[in-house]
């Protein structure tokens, strides 16, 4: 990919009930980890990037949110509100699109959170995109060595970096790490309302344009109240 791509999204908007009783009053996004609230950590890796505008989308307690994020300068925050609606994951996405332009963007999760190795990831995901072959390239991390998960893992990865999702009672080696580049493309003829992003996945890997770059670095899965502990140990370590 020629130009890193200058916008992104991340998704705020979900209830966070695995991380109950912390989010009954706070948005998961604002559980801090480190010190820092997971949004930050995101966001501040975005600026790092050189994203000059993410959309970040609320629903569930978005005051506190929007708040929150009123005063970061970098990257510029736009809100895309969703107080009165319920749009899933792919279908906040289309809500945003007028706001992303007609570039590829960066496309996170509010609760992802990851060490770099060498170099940062999303400038691997930045040069690994390549939009004449790919519609959308995943941030995979290794089940072995990620933090705070013991799932079955999403894909399995080709050679060439295409993915395969995973089978019934399969287990694959690596987890989608909430982190990706999208195209615009991928939203054609999208469903209106509520739907999740993983049919437009499910999609780009039929048609042979989904792939993924293996992370360099450490995943920390942070789903509930006992992983905020183990991801925020690795962290401490890792800048130690």
């Amino acid at each position: 990919m020629p130009v890193p791509p200058t916008k992104a999204m991340v998704l705020a908007a979900g209830l966070g009930l695995r991380m109950r009783p912390i989010t009954d009053t706070l948005p998961k996004p604002l559980v801090r980890v480190a010190g820092a609230a997971l949004l930050d950590h995101v966001l501040d890796k975005l600026a790092e990037a050189g994203v000059d505008e993410t959309v970040v989308n609320v629903h569930y307690l978005p005051d506190q949110i929007i708040d929150h994020v009123a005063a970061r300068s970098r990257p510029k925050i736009i809100i895309s509100d969703e107080r009165d609606q319920v749009l899933g994951t792919g279908g906040a996405v289309v809500k945003a699109l007028p706001l992303l332009g007609g570039e590829p963007f960066y496309h996170l999760n509010a609760d992802t959170m990851w060490i770099d190795g060498v170099r940062p990831n999303l400038a691997r995901l930045a040069e690994a995109f390549d939009a004449a072959k790919m519609d959308v390239l995943l941030l995979m991390a290794p089940t072995a060595n990620s933090i705070g998960y013991a799932g079955a893992g999403d894909y399995a990865m080709l050679p060439d970096g295409a993915l395969r999702r995973r089978k019934e009672n399969q287990v694959v080696p690596f987890v989608y790490a909430g982190v990706a580049i999208l195209s615009p493309a991928l939203f054609a003829d999208a469903p209106a309302g509520e739907f999740p992003l993983t049919q437009l996945f499910d999609r780009a890997n039929a048609q042979e344009r989904l792939f993924g770059l293996r992370m360099d670095g450490v995943w920390m899965h942070v789903g509930t109240p006992d992983a905020v502990r183990a991801a925020e140990d690795a962290y401490l370590a890792s800048v130690a």
